[in-house]
């Protein structure tokens, strides 16, 4: 299967806290839900920049991550995020390492 078919029928991630009958979420209406999806993909592009990657919101159904250089990848979830980083850097991406949290803290 493409990847794009991969998307188009995938079900929703927890993540993105869609209103169903018995869960409790803040998001009921859809523009709720696009402001939490944005937010959250401004708090990994806080991380990710330290790998030289970018996250990006496409169509509100994936997201798409990409480097400097241009190499891209399109996913259904952020579950698959690190896994997609390491794929495109090539290296070990690890937003709880220890370093990097320093890093963070320092730049505020």
């Amino acid at each position: 299967m493409c990847g794009l078919c991969g998307v188009l029928g995938g079900p929703g991630h927890w993540s993105d806290a869609i209103a169903q009958d018995g869960v409790y979420t803040r998001n009921h209406t859809p523009p709720e839900r696009r402001r939490e999806r944005a937010n959250r993909i401004r708090i990994a592009n806080v991380v990710l920049k330290t790998y030289g990657l970018k996250l990006e919101d496409w169509q509100a159904h994936a997201y798409v991550l990409r480097t400097l250089t241009g190499k891209s990848e399109v996913f259904d979830s952020l579950n698959h995020l690190w896994r997609m980083a390491e794929r495109l850097t090539g290296r070990r991406c690890d937003p709880l390492d220890e370093e990097l949290i320093l890093q963070l803290e320092r730049q505020g």
